[in-house]
This record gives C-alpha cells, sequence and structure tokens, in this order.
C-alpha cells in the first residue's frame, strides 16, 4: 500500500470515527468510557496522519 492510499484510508477511519463520537455524543445513554475510547482511536489516528503527512513532506 502506498502512502498515499494509507493517508486516504486513515482519513476515513478518521471521519468515521468522527461520526460515530457526534451519535454518542448525541446519545442519551452515551457512556463516558465508549466516549473516552473513540477520542483516544481518533487521536492515534490523527497523530498517524500527521506523522505521515510530515515524513512524505521531508522526502
Amino acid at each position: 500500500m502506498s502512502v498515499q492510499a494509507h493517508l486516504e484510508s486513515l482519513e476515513k477511519k478518521h471521519g468515521q470515527l468522527e461520526e460515530e463520537l457526534r451519535h454518542e455524543l448525541g446519545s442519551p445513554s452515551a457512556g463516558d468510557a465508549a466516549i473516552a475510547e473513540l477520542k483516544r482511536r481518533k487521536l492515534r489516528i490523527k497523530d498517524e496522519i500527521v506523522r505521515l503527512r510530515t515524513e512524505v513532506t521531508r522526502h
């Protein structure tokens, strides 16, 4: 998988997590643990996206 394809995949996953997070936050039965886990996963993906973009621009 090329770096560009990997970035696109990560961006798609990040968007999906954003949607899940919005849904969870809008739910009256939203659990703090579920919200925290979604935020952690989203942040990990965002960090990976930034790392890859930085790596690509350096080369």
